[in-house]
Order: structure tokens, then C-alpha cells, then sequence
């Protein structure tokens, strides 16, 4: 009877939800976006161009995850298959087809890239360093224990070996490796001879591996000078890192002290910081922050031009001055080492250029950092970066070029989720475009080179429908991204468009981006800011291409601003910056943009002011106050007392086309609803070359905030919005019957504008936070709201009958007031503080689908690694090739790696399978014995050959020299035969 009762009030006469049966209210899950707790750790494969991102657990993840990310939309997550709380990932690695992980349970996994799944895990105590290396297939494994000692870990058999390097350091200095100075602090393979480790100990000392000889080749120690030396230091090693060509070895202290080693002769050739060289230790009262990661980089395809990037070091007074970014260090060009003093390398090593810094945001600091080389894996992923990803203690990453430290925009260079994390999201809102008119919207921008360019993107389903969701995200750096979140359906568009707030308002500071929303007819686009100004964007071609147009204009408050000059120099065409309104208002709290060149814009300060964008012109503003006390007078409505305390401002706007109550004819019109439960409405009429707007009536609701306002067709049940089509039926008296659906925090209400109060339906149990009349493909409309208990229910037109709920218990019940409703039926919710669900509302109940995308691309194959030069296997340095290195620690009775048999079959189908297998078969039988038997052959042939070359250089000196003493000769005899011709004849 109640619905009956609704369905005669609010002037619907017939049944709009017709067909909605309670069982079709299912909520699908059909994506995230975002990351679901604090990033914990990064790693980057240049030859996969792929990122991994680690996270720690947190109240929506009770165990840490890992994402990898790809080229456009491409991403998988790994989980483990039996996952146990509390665990954060500290280091991720690639390596070859798979993924290295270690987590705070000191537990090392690997995970096959190709599967996506956990193939091995072993635990460990007290991991302290875990070392790599993309063309091998061990993992070293240091402990941070007493014991100190080595483990290693078969990546390819995916088990522990019984291969161990007990505590090194203990039989050479056993005073002073005692308690947790004897445990290993770091770790690194030699860049070119992987025949080497080098070995830091928490004690301070360093020593280097062969694998070759069985045993440490020498021991590094810092100066005697500054608290350092071990036998009364306190300062513990950090860091352990070789010169790209091997020539040096750098040790890191926690006192942010850098001492430089000659690994040839084990002498200190330099002592510095971040600020410089420090020749004199004792003196040093300098207090800093302990090293974090420090890289030696290197510069192009030369290993010799080098440079330092390090984290932390800077002193503690510098951090709070905001300069506590990444360091860079300019070493230059390595000296030769056979032709340079001892002056000239510790020159080198203290650096003559000066240090730039790459700076943080304000009030964060740098916890971590991977740099992006552009092709090659090697010298520990520092060979010819092009960028820096740092992670902040914020939670927030960063993207910066190298070295220069300029911020680089994720924007169509990395995956849409990570845009979460970079910087924070602040206000998302959404926007149902045409499918012609978002595929026509891309934008174009000088970018640089791309960062993820690996995987595929899976098999999805064609499109479903030719309108697509836009989610538009603002961030904290206020930039607005907007971009396609998709039906779980091909995305023909992946690209993200971008627009710059700050710089359109024209100031960098104090910019915070309140309200968004874009126009679905026609693109146009409008944000709002904490200060009261709203800028509005147009689709077009930037005529400052490439260069900075901006000047200083004028403040107008109240008014309009041509702003076309603040557009990005990098964006050719997108969407430009048109005007700027200084509603000087206080924030604004909300904001329609119309596809017929209306904006409505209302601010907490409580007023509401409409612009025509065809001046432009603002044609209306007033106090909210003002127009509702007018219309108070005349019905004589009565006001709470409670209501007189507190300031009313609008909180929802929506512009229709339909016949007001009352009127014999449709008119343009806009609806606003307020904190206080009123929603006015008012007509828009032309006047000459524009429009004037003018109040119809109100009407007072349940008293509280009003949600969301939604003009409907009551005939056909469609969308009564202000459209282009709509509009010009007006010119032919077309008349659109028209009601509008209103929800409050409490209460539904449909009715006819602008002063019927038709019928309503109110919440009893909870209060809704957003709300939306929805009209999903191939289904009738409903009114669908998502509530603070974390419930969504749907409610039929105009009955107001709850036609189902569902329980939405993964969403984050902090931010139900965020989370947005698309025109389709989508519910996009936050479940997290960085991470949204995409959920469509009538579905079957279905889970997060499991991403299909290819993490592995065939074509991007693995250079090889760098080796040691000719000269220096002549000079006697032992070459240890990758199959020697398994052998070495595998021992004989392992099989071939599967790298190893995967390369061989590709040298195999590349020679047509001709004799490749026969000389394999040969070498798997040769023994150890014969293995040692044939390196010290190829040397000695290899000397025979110098000596060979000498001896012909030799003779063929003498030659030239006899002939030289016999032509000397000759010309002597001639000169005196000549001179005692002359005297006698």
C-alpha cells in the first residue's frame, strides 16, 4: 500500500523498475586499482622492463603483497598460496623468468614470472643481505647472526646447497668479530668477474671471495682514524659496492663516512661524505644520518665515467633545512689505473664536481630507491639510468629524472594503480562518456623514453556497452588524471589524460583540489580548490606549444579569467586550461559542469553562482541564504532552530531539461540541494546573447545533507539531463515530463519541481553516504545508494521499494563518503587508503577476476653479462664463466640449469641442430680434473702466442738495428774518403 501511496504522489504513473527482480542486485567485483597498503620495497628488471612493487601488511592486507607492473594496463599480483599474517616484503630481485623475494619472516621465495605462482620458499635467520644477479642462478644469502655466515640458494633447483661460507672475518680478527659485529652487513658480487663476492661484516671489515681459490683473496679495513679502526671503533659497516670496472670497493658506515679501497693492493685511497673529501677524521664533528642504499652508477656504455647515488649521509642539521633527497656524485671519468699515482686515484675517488640533490617533498624523506637504467641489468642495475623511483617515508613514491632530479608525471608512463601512491589521492569522481568521444580524447605530450614496456595484456572480452566509465582522480600534488577503469572489457583507450591545477591557478603552494567533474557530452572538464577558485578546461590544441606562455595576471575576484596562457608547454593538445573563477568563497563543495555550456558552482561559504561558458559570463550568484529566505517568506515555512546556527551552503547540482510544475512549457534547468536539506531550483531563459537564471521555488527535505539530484524522463524512466539534443527540442516547444529524484543522508524523495513534495522514502536504520539514479545496459532504472555500514541497496522508481541489498564488507568504512556511483551501475569504492573496487551492482556475485596478462615478452632475451677484459686474463686473473660458477658451487653432479638448456636449444634451432649437442655431451663428461687440465692449457697456449710475438718483434728490431750501424758505417767512410780527396787532389 506505501508503495502504491509513493507511486501517486510523486506523479509516476507507471512502474520505471519494471523487470528488476530482487535476485539481479548481485554486486560483482571487477577490478582494483591502487595499491592496498604502504609500498615496502622496489625492484626493476631493464631487460623485462618490468616494476615490482612489495607492500607491507596493514588493516585491509593482513599480509603484504607483490605487484608487477607492465606497459599499459599489464599486471599481476603475486600472493603466496598459503598466506600467514603480518608479513612485509623487504627486497624484491628479478632474475631470469622469475621473481626473488625476501620478507620480514626471513623467508626467501621464488616466484615464476610466467605462472605467477610461489614455486619455493626456505626460511632463513636473521637475513641481513640477499644478493642476485640476472645471469645466474644463485642467491647468497648473509646472515646478521653471530654465525655470520654465507648460505646459498639454488634458484634453478629452488632448494638450499650445502655450499656455505662460514664467518670469514672470525679466524682473522677473532676480538673483534664478537655478538652482532660478526654478522654479515652487506653483500656484492664483483660487477665483472662473478668469481668474486665481497663480504662486509657488521665489525667494519670487508673481504673478498674467490670461489676459484677457495678462500677470502684479501681483506679491506677502514683508516685507523675517526673511531673506525676495529679495536676501539664503534661505527658499524652499511654498505658494501664496486666500482663498475672492479677497480675499487667502496664501504659504507652507519656514521655516513665512505671509504675507498684499491682491490688490486687493499689500500685506502680515499675517505669522504656526501659534502666532500675528509682528510682529517679526528676532526670530523660532523653529525649525520646513516647510509641507506648507495649505487655506483655509470654513464652510457662506459663503465669508466662513474658516479655515486646515495642515500642518506647528509647532515642532521641539512635534513631539516628540506635538502634531505637523494645525492648524486659526480665522480667523472676513472683514471688508468697502471699509469696513476696514489694522488691521482684518491682524487678520483673524492670527486671534484659538486654534489646535486635530487629534493623530496616537503616534509618527507627518503626510506628507499631503485634506479631505472634504460637497457642493461648489470653493474647492479646502475648502468646508464634515465630515472630514479624513490619511496618516501610518506608512503607516497616519486619519480625523478637522472641525475637532474626533475619530478617526472606518471601519467601514461606508469600503470594507472600506482598513480595512487604518486603522490596520494585526495577526490575521485566519475563521468559515463560516449565511446566516440572518449576514443577521440587522446591527449598528446613530449614525454621521454617509457619506463614499463614488458608483458601483454591478456585476452578480454570485447566491449560491452559504447559508453565508458572515466574516473577522475585528484591527487595531492594537485593534478587531476583521468582515465578508463573499464567493464572488465577490452579498454581500447588505456591512455590517462592530465591536468595541472596549480599551475592553471598560478601558484604552486596551497593548492588542494576539492570538487571535480566533467560534462559527458561534451568532455569539458572543471575542478575546484580548498580556496575558492574553480578552473574549467576545454578540449583543443595548445598555441604555446613548447614554450612557457605564463604571465602575471590580475586577481579578479568574483570573476572570470582568461587563463589560456598557463598550458603545459609539454601538452600539444588536450585538455587546455579556458577560464578562472575566484568564487573567493571559501572551498568549494560542489560542482556540475553541463554538456550546454553551464557550470553551477556552490562553496562552503555559502554561496552558489552560475557561469555560461558561450560569454563567458557568471550570470548568476547569490548567498544560498538569500534566494531561500525569499521563497522561506512567501510559503511561510518555518525553520529549525537548530538549522539557524549553522551556515547553509549546496552540496549537490544538477542541470535538466522538463516542465516545472505549473508551467505549459520545458525550460533549462538547475537543481541544487544544500548541507540543510533544501533543494531550489532555478530557470535558465535566454536574454540576447546569453541566459539569465532565476529562482523557481524550493522545497525543504528530511532536514540533513543532501546527497545526489537526478532528473528522470516519469514517462519513459531515461535521463532528464541538459543535453544538446534536449535543449534544441526546446526551440519546436518540445516538452520533456520530468521529476526529480533527491536523496539525503536519511531519505529518498521523488517529486515534481519545484515546490511539490511528492513522496519519500526514509532510511531508518543508517545514514547514506552517496547515492545515484542508475540506468545499467539492458535494465530499468533504479535509485542505487551506498550506506555507512558498508551495505549497498537498490530501491525502484517511483515505489521506493528495496528491490536488494548486499554487504560490502571489504570496503573501508572511513571513506564510504568518497566512494562514487557511475550513471551505469558501478559502484567505485575505496577498500583501502590508496586502492578503489570497481563493482558493478547488478551482477552474479563474482569475485575479483585473476588478471590474464603476460608478464614475459619472447623478444626481450638477456645480454650477456660483462667479463673480464683480455688483458687481464693474460695478466693471470681467473675467468669464472657462469657454467664454472655452477659447477663451483653445485658441484659435478648437477644438471644443466634450465637457462642453460633453454639457450642451448636456442643456439640449436638457430644453427638447424647441427653439432651443438655433440660438444655439450663432450663437456658434461669432461671431470674436474680435466677441466682444470684445459683452462691451464689454453693459458699456456695463450702465453706461447705473446712469447711467439715478442720473440718476431725482437729479431725484427735487431735487423732494423744491424742495418741502421752498417748504413752509419757506410756514410762515414764516405764522408772521409771525400775529405782527403779534396786535400790531395
Amino acid at each position: 500500500m506505501a508503495s502504491f501511496l509513493r507511486a501517486k504522489q510523486s506523479g509516476v504513473a507507471t512502474d520505471l523498475s519494471a523487470g528488476l527482480l530482487p535476485g539481479s542486485f548481485n554486486p560483482d567485483e571487477l577490478a582494483r586499482y591502487g595499491i592496498n597498503s604502504q609500498v615496502s620495497c622496489l625492484a626493476y628488471a631493464p631487460t623485462r622492463s618490468l616494476l615490482a612493487v612489495g607492500t607491507s601488511p596493514s588493516t585491509f592486507s593482513p599480509r603484504g603483497k607483490i605487484y608487477v607492473f607492465g606497459r599499459d594496463r599489464v599486471h599481476r599480483i603475486l600472493q603466496p598460496p598459503n598466506p600467514s599474517g603480518g608479513v612485509s616484503y623487504r627486497q624484491l630481485a628479478f632474475v631470469n623468468h622469475s621473481l626473488v623475494s625476501l620478507d620480514s619472516n626471513n623467508e626467501v621465495a621464488l616466484w615464476d614470472l610466467e605462472t605467477c605462482t610461489q614455486t619455493s620458499k626456505y626460511s632463513y635467520v636473521k637475513v641481513s643481505s640477499l644478493v642476485t644477479d640476472p645471469a645466474l642462478d644463485w642467491a647468497f644469502v648473509g646472515s646478521a647472526s653471530s654465525s655470520g655466515d654465507v648460505q646459498v640458494y639454488d634458484l634453478d633447483r629452488a632448494r638450499p646447497v650445502p655450499f656455505r661460507l662460514g664467518n670469514l672475518a672470525k679466524e682473522v680478527y677473532p676480538r673483534e668479530m664478537i655478538g652482532d659485529r660478526a654478522g654479515v652487513a652487506a653483500m656484492a658480487l664483483h660487477p665483472r668477474d662473478i668469481g668474486k663476492l665481497a663480504v662486509g661484516y657488521a665489525g667494519g671489515v670487508v673481504g673478498v671471495y674467490s670461489f676459484k681459490m677457495g678462500g677470502v683473496q684479501r681483506w679491506y679495513e677502514p683508516p685507523p682514524a675517526g673511531g673506525m679502526m676495529m679495536m676501539r671503533g664503534k661505527v658499524k659497516l652499511t654498505n658494501v659496492v664496486w666500482h663498475p670496472s672492479g677497480t675499487f670497493l667502496m664501504g659504507g658506515y652507519e656514521n655516513g663516512v665512505m671509504v675507498f679501497w684499491d682491490v688490486k693492493e687493499g689500500r685506502v685511497v680515499g675517505v669522504r661524505d656526501v659534502y666532500g673529501s675528509l682528510d682529517d677524521l679526528e676532526g670530523d664533528k660532523r653529525d649525520r644520518v646513516p647510509l641507506g642504499r648507495v649505487k655506483w652508477a655509470c654513464k652510457g656504455n662506459n663503465p669508466d665515467d662513474t658516479g655515486l647515488v646515495v642515500q642518506g649521509g647528509w647532515d642532521r642539521g641539512e635534513q631539516q633545512s628540506g635538502k634531505r633527497g637523494i645525492s648524486f656524485l659526480d665522480l667523472g671519468p676513472t683514471p688508468v689505473y697502471a699509469t696513476s699515482s696514489w694522488e691521482v686515484l684518491g682524487g678520483y675517488v673524492k670527486g671534484k664536481g659538486e654534489r646535486v640533490v635530487m629534493e623530496m617533498p616537503p616534509g618527507a624523506e627518503v626510506v628507499d630507491y631503485v634506479l631505472i637504467p634504460r637497457q642493461s641489468p648489470y653493474f647492479d642495475g646502475a648502468q646508464d639510468p634515465l630515472a630514479v623511483m624513490a619511496m618516501l617515508s610518506s608512503g607516497e613514491l616519486i619519480t625523478m629524472s637522472f641525475p637532474s632530479g626533475w619530478a617526472i608525471s606518471p601519467t601514461n608512463m606508469l600503470h594507472p594503480s600506482l598513480s595512487f601512491v604518486h603522490p596520494f589521492v585526495q577526490r575521485i569522481g566519475v563521468a559515463s562518456l560516449g565511446r566516440e568521444r572518449w576514443l577521440g580524447m587522446v591527449e598528446k605530450r613530449s614525454q621521454g623514453e617509457a619506463i614499463l614496456k614488458g608483458g601483454k595484456v591478456g585476452n578480454t572480452r570485447r566491449k560491452m556497452v559504447d559508453v565508458r566509465n572515466v574516473i577522475l582522480v585528484a591527487h595531492a600534488d594537485s593534478t587531476v588524471r583521468i582515465w578508463d577503469v573499464g567493464f572488465g572489457d577490452e579498454v581500447e583507450n588505456p591512455g590517462q589524460l592530465q591536468v595541472d591545477v596549480a599551475r592553471a591557478v598560478g601558484r604552486f603552494e596551497d593548492v588542494s583540489v576539492s570538487e571535480v567533474h566533467m560534462a559527458e557530452g561534451t568532455g569539458e572538464f572543471a575542478a575546484g580548490t580548498k580556496t575558492g577558485e574553480v578552473v574549467v578546461y576545454k578540449w583543443g590544441v595548445n598555441k604555446f606549444d613548447g614554450r612557457d606562455a605564463t604571465t602575471a595576471l590580475d586577481p579578479k575576484p568574483g570573476g572570470l579569467t582568461d587563463i589560456s596562457t598557463r598550458a603545459e608547454p609539454s601538452l600539444k593538445e588536450g585538455l587546455q586550461p579556458f577560464v578562472l573563477y575566484e568564487m573567493a568563497q571559501g572551498p568549494i563543495s560542489a560542482l556540475c559542469v553541463s554538456d550546454v555550456g553551464f557550470i553551477a558552482v556552490g562553496s562552503e561559504g555559502g554561496h552558489f553562482s552560475i557561469i555560461d561558458l558561450r560569454g563567458p559570463s557568471v550570470i548568476y550568484t547569490s548567498p544560498v541564504t538569500e534566494f531561500i529566505t525569499q521563497e522561506k517568506k512567501s510559503f511561510s515555512l518555518k525553520k529549525s532552530s537548530s538549522s539557524h546556527n549553522k551556515l547553509e551552503f549546496p552540496t549537490a547540482i544538477s542541470f535538466g531539461v522538463m516542465t516545472l510544475e505549473g508551467d505549459s512549457y520545458s525550460s533549462i534547468c538547475c537543481f541544487v540541494g544544500t548541507n540543510l536539506g533544501h533543494i531550489a531550483t532555478f530557470r535558465l531563459l535566454p536574454s540576447g546573447q546569453s541566459y539569465t537564471a532565476k529562482p523557481a521555488g524550493f522545497i525543504k527535505t528530511s532536514g540533513d545533507r543532501v546527497i545526489s539530484l537526478s532528473p528522470i524522463n516519469s514517462e519513459t524512466g531515461s535521463p532528464a539531463t541538459a543535453t544538446g539534443q534536449s535543449v534544441a527540442g526546446l526551440r519546436s516547444n518540445v516538452q520533456t515530463p520530468g521529476v526529480l529524484v533527491a536523496v539525503t543522508q536519511s531519505e529518498i524523495r521523488i517529486f515534481k519541481p519545484s515546490t511539490n513534495k511528492g513522496a519519500s522514502k526514509s532510511f531508518d536504520d543508517q545514514l547514506c553516504d552517496s547515492a545515484r539514479v542508475t540506468h545499467p545496459p539492458n535494465l530499468p532504472p533504479s535509485v542505487v545508494c551506498l550506506f555507512g555500514d558498508r551495505t549497498t541497496r537498490a530501491y525502484s522508481i517511483p515505489s521506493l521499494k528495496e528491490v536488494g541489498r548486499a554487504s560490502l564488507s571489504m570496503l573501508d568504512p572511513s571513506r564510504t563518503l568518497s566512494c562514487v556511483i557511475s550513471k551505469t551501475g558501478e559502484l567505485i569504492a575505496w577498500n583501502g587508503p590508496s586502492e578503489i573496487a570497481v563493482m558493478p551492482v547488478y551482477g552474479s556475485g563474482k569475485g575479483l577476476p585473476v588478471s590474464t596478462d603476460s608478464l614475459i615478452s619472447p623478444e626481450r632475451t638477456l645480454p650477456p653479462r660483462p667479463t673480464i677484459s683480455n688483458l687481464q686474463w693474460i695478466s693471470g686473473t681467473q675467468y669464472v664463466s657462469p657454467t664454472d660458477l655452477d659447477l663451483l658451487i653445485g658441484g659435478e653432479g648437477r644438471p644443466p640449469s634450465k637457462r642453460v638448456v633453454r639457450a642451448e636449444e636456442v643456439e640449436r634451432a638457430a644453427a638447424g641442430g647441427g653439432g651443438y649437442g655433440g660438444s655439450r655431451s663432450q663437456q658434461q663428461q669432461e671431470g674436474w680434473g680435466d677441466y682444470l687440465v684445459r683452462q691451464v692449457n689454453e693459458r699456456t697456449e695463450k702465453l706461447s702466442f705473446v712469447d711467439d710475438a715478442m720473440m718476431k718483434l725482437q729479431e725484427a728490431s735487431s735487423g732494423w738495428a744491424e742495418d741502421v750501424n752498417k748504413t752509419v758505417k757506410e756514410q762515414k767512410r764516405g764522408l772521409l774518403l771525400g775529405g782527403l780527396k779534396k786535400s790531395f787532389f
